[in-house]
């Protein structure tokens, strides 16, 4: 049985850091379940959990469900304690905190299931009209630490808080904006730099705060900064220059510089080498300070545009980069920008291996745990293995028993 006793001392110890999150009871409860959520190599259930645990013929299943549909707890406080976890041991103490943010869609059957709606599928592309695919699931919100681990060559995000988006509530940017403000609330003196995709550019923009409550509810702290991708029709103006003994308010919004593409057609590009996706190379660079009144109102932003020397474009670029952050190097925030890409590699090893969103459960709070608690078991995974595991000579016995896609620039070449 892989109850609290039985585990190992440094699994034990781990978990032992969210005793305070749990009555006595659901503690123990707690303890079993990552274990067999872990040791399970089939279904994850939730009677899945049991099993692999060893407990399917000590407890009744009843208490485990109880534990997801009933037990007073917060997924949130134990993101939180998580959180703090990857900090202190993953971190150095003097570095940014670097967190993606990203949205995931958990296929569910049923209509009784519980936050469930048709969303948008990532996994599933196009249909055969060029149609964007849907799915019936709940979608999940998701924020990641982004580290850098001994073991590997790319960065690695690990899950520290997920919010459902259920249909005709707060949006993904409400949420997203939530979810990365508890954490930097968690380490106000530590420096937060949230990247994401081009659906989240602008999510803490001041856009619409007066018109509803939801978005009067944007933002966040002043020690974060977001870079996302920008969109190809963003509307982006300059920065008026000031007219020496004008009366009245400074003038703010200055001419019009349209869209991404007509900023590639004036730019001037400047070379530079970039480290991405595990390879460096030299790409061409330009940058410009402007405003994007939709989303920033008249706070300034930096706009980077990136294109690959011979690769032909249609739109003069081949990346643009929108920003809140001003005083970081560009090639910089190019490297920052492609560590987002962990997010999905961290999406992918959760359905397909950690088996979050395999559980059946249907009522509300149950479907809002249930989740969490699989993205939190799979950061758990990683963070025992890298503190109590891993060993250097670990990893080159199993890339030399496995010597699988040799050409690949994170293993070594096959001899």
């Amino acid at each position: 049985m892989l109850q609290y006793e039985t585990l190992p001392p440094s699994l034990a110890g781990m978990l032992r850091s969210f005793r305070s999150c749990f009555t006595a009871p659901t503690f123990r409860t707690f303890s079993a379940l990552p274990a067999g959520m872990i040791a399970q190599p089939g279904r994850h259930t939730v009677c899945g959990m049991l099993t692999a645990a060893g407990l399917a013929g000590v407890w009744h299943h009843a208490k485990a469900h109880w534990f997801f549909s009933r037990a007073r707890w917060n997924t949130d406080e134990v993101g939180l304690v998580l959180f703090r976890l990857v900090v202190t041991h993953l971190i150095p103490a003097d570095a940014p905190i670097v967190i993606a943010v990203d949205d995931t869609l958990l296929r569910r059957s049923g209509r009784k299931v519980a936050l469930t709606g048709w969303h948008y599928d990532g996994a599933a592309g196009r249909d055969e009209k060029g149609r964007t695919r849907t799915a019936w699931g709940n979608c999940w919100v998701v924020a990641a630490v982004i580290v850098n681990l001994p073991m590997l060559h790319r960065p690695v995000a690990l899950p520290v808080a997920a919010a459902p988006y259920p249909p005709r509530d707060a949006s993904k940017h409400v949420l997203a904006c939530r979810l990365v403000t508890r954490l930097a609330h968690a380490c106000p003196h530590r420096q937060f730099h949230v990247v994401a995709d081009c659906w989240y550019a602008g999510m803490d923009g001041a856009a619409g705060a007066a018109r509803t409550p939801a978005a009067a509810r944007r933002g966040v702290p002043t020690n974060v900064t977001v870079t996302a991708r920008l969109r190809a029709n963003a509307g982006l103006t300059a920065i008026a220059e000031p007219v020496p003994g004008a009366g009245g308010r400074p003038r703010r919004i200055g001419a019009r510089l349209g869209t991404p593409k007509h900023l590639a057609a004036t730019a001037t590009w400047n070379s530079a080498t970039v480290h991405r996706y595990g390879t460096t190379g030299t790409v061409d660079l330009a940058e410009f300070t402007v405003l994007w009144y939709g989303v920033y109102r008249s706070r300034a932003v930096r706009v980077i545009l990136l294109r690959d020397p011979g690769r032909p474009t249609r739109t003069g670029y081949h990346l643009a980069l929108i920003t809140t952050d001003l005083t970081t190097p560009t090639a910089d925030l190019i490297n920052r920008y492609a560590t987002r890409w962990s997010i999905e590699v961290a999406f992918q090893d959760a359905k397909q291996t950690t088996g979050v969103g395999q559980a059946r459960n249907r009522t509300r709070q149950a479907v809002e745990r249930t989740a969490p608690f699989g993205f939190y078991t799979q950061t758990i995974v990683i963070c025992w293995y890298t503190l109590h595991g891993h060993t250097s000579h670990t990893v080159t016995q199993r890339r030399t028993a496995a010597p699988w896609y040799p050409t690949k620039p994170s293993r070594p070449t096959k001899t």
